[in-house]
């Protein structure tokens, strides 16, 4: 039998790097499904991992975020470097709907035996994608992809954290001041290294472009101003600009020691995250369920605030 047929996650994980995308794909979903199995796809990858340089791509629905996607793995693809693609939807339980469309825009690079594109839901991960995601990227480090694009469907704060998992984020943003105003509000500007006007051969460029450097004179605080490139994905025009802000961006954040602070942050964070999933998991089993639905239910009628509530669940653990 081939190492990777089985269901294990050694013997596949050992057949993923040996280039088996059927035993990576398995290793994917075990991530997304998460529990047992997911935590030692977590182990196994952990040690392997720390080479590979991760790309977010966020932004508006509609903006041409997966034409963008699919004209940077060319970019890659022609400069030899192997890619890995997930493609993050945290709205369905399912691979489905307009994200497998986003992956019908990706198809020209699907035979690529150097390219994996994965579309990515919750399906039931304890802490959803916020936890998912880490471990995926891990993933694809860990078999070798020295180049992982996460793309993101809309704006929302989960799309927002999702994306900012990347060592650099870039958003996307279409001519028209709709654009200016959602990236605004949605927080884009706080984890935006660098600004993409997709879609620049239609009108209003020079004031969306006018409109983003009003938002960054008043929200930079740091070495490094994000750069505003135009591009035009479905034809392919800007996409070596595109490609040169992201590299410029990486160079300037390896020489100024902030890329290893951010990954060093990522990590705090992740691994915050994972002890209070855990804790609160760890809880509501000896609770049985019982006592925490009614404790929960005593908070929302204010009958006792959530901190003693807290301390009634961590006395149970042991914490």
């Amino acid at each position: 039998m081939h190492p990777g047929r089985g269901r294990e996650p050694g013997p596949l994980l050992e057949a993923a790097r040996a280039g088996d995308r059927a035993s990576l794909a398995r290793l994917l979903s075990l991530v997304e499904r998460g529990g047992e199995p997911a935590r030692e796809v977590g182990r196994l990858s952990h040690p392997l991992s720390g080479q590979a340089y991760t790309v977010g791509l966020t932004g508006a629905p509609g903006a041409g975020k997966s034409t963008l996607t699919s004209a940077l793995i060319g970019q890659l693809r022609a400069q030899g470097q192997a890619v890995g693609v997930l493609a993050i939807d945290p709205t369905s339980p399912f691979s489905g709907g307009a994200i497998l469309g986003d992956r019908v825009r990706m198809q020209d690079h699907a035979t690529d035996p150097e390219v994996f594109i994965r579309s990515m839901a919750t399906r039931g991960h304890l802490g959803g994608l916020a936890l998912a995601v880490p471990e995926a990227i891990r993933l694809l480090d860990a078999v070798g992809k020295p180049w992982i694009i996460v793309e993101t469907v809309g704006v929302g704060q989960v799309e927002v954290e999702v994306a900012g998992q990347a060592d650099t984020t870039v958003v996307v943003v279409n001519p028209g001041w709709g654009d200016g105003v959602q990236a605004n509000k949605a927080g884009l500007m706080e984890i935006a290294d660098v600004f993409v006007i997709n879609k620049a051969d239609r009108a209003g460029v020079a004031e969306t472009r006018r409109d983003l450097e009003l938002m960054l004179d008043l929200s930079v605080l740091g070495d490094w101003r994000p750069p505003i490139v135009t591009a035009v994905a479905t034809d392919g025009t800007g996409i070596g600009d595109v490609w040169s802000a992201v590299e410029a961006h990486r160079e300037s954040i390896e020489k100024g020691g902030q890329l290893q602070e951010r990954r060093d942050e990522r990590t705090r964070h992740e691994l915050r995250q994972i002890v209070a999933q855990r804790l609160e998991a760890r809880a509501r089993e000896l609770c049985q369920g019982t006592t925490y639905d009614e404790l929960e239910r005593s908070v929302l009628e204010r009958g006792m605030d959530p901190w003693a509530a807290t301390d009634v669940l961590l006395d149970g653990v042991g914490a």
